[in-house]
C-alpha cells in the first residue's frame, strides 16, 4: 500500500484543516481553560463537528455515518492535534464506536453519536501509567452485574452519556483479556460517581468509583468472559487516533517554532539563519516525516485487518510520542525564556503532549509490547 493520501482523503483533510483552524484554534483552548469551563469543550463546537459529517466517519453507513475508515479518522485528528482543538472525538466517534460496531448497543449510539448528541467516556485505566491490568471486578447479581472497584483517568466522565468499561468477570490472568467483559452504561438509566480533575494540558478526566454499581446484563457488550476482543478492537483504534492527534501536535509546535525563527532576531538577521538551528528544525522535520509514514501505514493495516495491524499501531503511538516530545522540547528550546511563558501557545503543545503521550501506553509500554510479541 502506498504510503500518501488519496485524492479523496487529500480533500477530507484540507476541509478538516481549514474547519478546525477556523472554529477551534488554539485560542479556544486558552478560552475555555482561562474561563475554568466545567465540561472541557464546546457542545455547539461538538455539533457542528456532526454537520461537517465528521463524527460518521468511522459508523457505518447502514447505521447514518460515511462507513469511512481509520485513514479518514485520522486526518481529523490530526488536525484536531495541530489546534490542540479540546474535543470528546477520540473517545467517542473512534474508539466507542469502534467498540460497540456489530453489537447490540450500535442501533441505539450510532445515530446520537453522528448527530453529535452523545459523548462517550473510556473507563480503562486503573493505575498511575497505563497498564494491561483490569481488576474492577463485575459479578454476577440477579438479572444484571455488581461492579466494585475504581477507573482513573477517565476523560469526560462528567459529562457523558455512555461510558465503555472493562470489568474482570471471571479469574483469569491480570494481564491478557480472558476474563474481561465491557459494559455499556448508559447516563439514563444509572451512573457511577465521578470525581472530575483538570489535567496538565487544561482537559478534564475522572477517578470513577464503582461502589456495588448494578448494570443489567443487556449493558454487556459482546459476550460475557469475551470482552478481550472488543477492547483489543477499542485500544488498537484508540491507539491508531492518538497517534494521528500526537502527529498533528507535533506538527503545530514545528510551524510555531519554525514561524518564531523566521521572526526572531539577533545580531540583526533572523535566528534562523544560524546554521546550527537550522540542522535541529531538518532534524525535527526528518522525525516528523517517519512517524507521519508509520501512523498511514498503522491506519490502513487497521482498516484493512491485517494480521500485522497491532504491532504496527505499536510503532506508530511509539514513533509520535517520541517525535512529538522532540518536536516541544526543541519548540520550547528556541524560543528561549519566553517558550516558558503563559502568553505563548508552545507550552499548550508541550502539556497536551505529555497528556496524550500517556494515553493507551506510552512509547517504552508499546515497545515493550513489540517486544513481547517477538517472544523477548
Amino acid at each position: 500500500m502506498p504510503l500518501y493520501l488519496t485524492e479523496e482523503q487529500t480533500m477530507l483533510a484540507d476541509t478538516a484543516r481549514d474547519f478546525v483552524a477556523e472554529h477551534a484554534p488554539v485560542s479556544h483552548l486558552r478560552a475555555l481553560r482561562d474561563a475554568n469551563d466545567a465540561t472541557g469543550f464546546s457542545r455547539d463546537l461538538w455539533r457542528q463537528f456532526a454537520d461537517m459529517g465528521f463524527t460518521g466517519i468511522l459508523v457505518p453507513e447502514a447505521q447514518g455515518g460515511l462507513g469511512l475508515g481509520h485513514v479518514e479518522a485520522g486526518v481529523v485528528m490530526e488536525e484536531i492535534g495541530r489546534n490542540l482543538s479540546p474535543s470528546p472525538f477520540l473517545a467517542t466517534a473512534v474508539a466507542a464506536v469502534e467498540a460497540l460496531k456489530g453489537t447490540a448497543h450500535a442501533d441505539r449510539w450510532f445515530p446520537r453519536i453522528v448527530a453529535g448528541e452523545a459523548v462517550a467516556a473510556l473507563a480503562i485505566d486503573e493505575t498511575p501509567k497505563f497498564t494491561n491490568a483490569i481488576s474492577l471486578r463485575a459479578e454476577r447479581a440477579g438479572n444484571g452485574f455488581r461492579l466494585s472497584g475504581t477507573k482513573r483517568f477517565v476523560q469526560h466522565a462528567h459529562v457523558a452519556d455512555l461510558m465503555i468499561v472493562a470489568a474482570r468477570t471471571s479469574e483469569a490472568s491480570a494481564n491478557n483479556g480472558e476474563g474481561l467483559t465491557l459494559f455499556a452504561i448508559d447516563r439514563e438509566s444509572a451512573f457511577p460517581d465521578t470525581d472530575p480533575r483538570r489535567l496538565a494540558d487544561a482537559s478534564i478526566a475522572s477517578c470513577v468509583n464503582f461502589d456495588n454499581f448494578e448494570v443489567d446484563a443487556d449493558a454487556v457488550i459482546g459476550e460475557v468472559d469475551g470482552g478481550g476482543a472488543v477492547l483489543g478492537r477499542l485500544l488498537a483504534a484508540g491507539r491508531t487516533a492518538a497517534s494521528a492527534e500526537l502527529l498533528g501536535v507535533g506538527g503545530g509546535a514545528m510551524d510555531m517554532t519554525v514561524a518564531y525563527l523566521k521572526q526572531r532576531k539577533q545580531f540583526g538577521v533572523p535566528i534562523g539563519s544560524f546554521q546550527a538551528l537550522q540542522h535541529r528544525a531538518a532534524h525535527l522535520y526528518a522525525e516528523l516525516e517517519v512517524a507521519r509514514a508509520a501512523v498511514l501505514k498503522a491506519q490502513q493495516l487497521l482498516d484493512a485487518s491485517d494480521e500485522h495491524a497491532d504491532g504496527a499501531v505499536a510503532v506508530a503511538k511509539a514513533m509520535t510520542g517520541l517525535a512529538t516530545g522532540l518536536a516541544v522540547q526543541e519548540g520550547i528550546q528556541m524560543h528561549g525564556g519566553i517558550g516558558m511563558t503563559d502568553e505563548y501557545d508552545i507550552g499548550f503543545y508541550m502539556k497536551r503532549h505529555r497528556v496524550l503521550a500517556e494515553t493507551f501506553g506510552d512509547a517504552g509500554f508499546q515497545a515493550d509490547a513489540l517486544a513481547r510479541a517477538a517472544g523477548y
